[in-house]
């Protein structure tokens, strides 16, 4: 992904069981300093999402990385961004707090 240009990305995720799940994902940057540099236009994480036994779905994220990235002297070495998620089954009346930056 070059920096300021949009990108889309797909995540699978399948429920092997044979109950129906409902969760919700989480996201991850690495390393931690470029977290700051990306930014989400689109993301189904956050919100809840349901699982029929055994569904597979590719789930969508539409982002960019700050063009300031390129700017930054501390990102000089970092030629590597790894975006992750992890999806967590929702317990009735458990809320995720939202990332606070």
């Amino acid at each position: 992904v070059v920096p300021g240009e949009t990108a889309l990305a797909f995540y699978k995720a399948k429920n092997p069981t044979d109950k129906p799940i409902i969760g919700i994902s989480t996201y991850n940057v690495i390393p931690f300093e470029a977290g700051q540099y990306f930014n989400k236009i689109q993301c189904f994480c956050f919100e809840e999402q349901r699982l029929n036994p055994q569904e597979e779905v590719d789930m969508p994220v539409f982002f960019y990385i700050d063009p300031e990235f390129a700017e930054d002297p501390k990102m000089a070495k970092v030629d590597l961004i790894t975006l992750s998620y992890t999806f967590f089954e929702a317990k009735e009346g458990l809320k995720l707090p939202l990332p606070g930056y």
